[in-house]
């Protein structure tokens, strides 16, 4: 295995790109299709890659998704430089669901819900 990119099911990936742009600073990669209503994109910040498809173009290409909703019961722990830095500049940006803590295993980390309930944890 050399890398993993998470697809994750979204209603509206078009807003999903606008809130990951200036929310939390990712630039888009590609998109489908290439103008209008999109029904896949892919994300990057740094060595961070997210794709985001729409419920329904996911359900037709995987069935066994449709009882499925985004956000689902995923969280996912993010590395990064400066996790004070980070805090600073999203606490007044983002749905801070887990204030700035250090963990019982040495790190400092705080969590945020994006506009689809994927809970994003970053860490340092």
């Amino acid at each position: 295995m050399n890398s993993l990119t998470p697809n994750l099911m979204v209603e509206d990936v078009n807003k999903t790109i606008e809130y990951y742009e200036k929310v939390l600073g990712f630039e888009l990669s590609m998109n489908v299709p290439k103008t209008g209503k999109f029904d896949w994109a892919m994300m990057k910040h740094e060595n961070v890659e997210i794709m985001f498809q729409e419920r329904n173009n996911l359900i037709e290409e995987y069935p066994v998704l449709n009882e499925k909703t985004p956000g689902g019961g995923l969280t996912f722990y993010i590395r990064v430089k400066d996790v004070k830095k980070l805090h600073d500049e999203l606490k007044e940006k983002a749905n801070i669901v887990l204030d700035l803590q250090k963990t019982f295993y040495g790190t400092e980390e705080f969590a945020i819900i994006d506009i689809n309930g994927y809970i994003l944890t970053f860490s340092a």
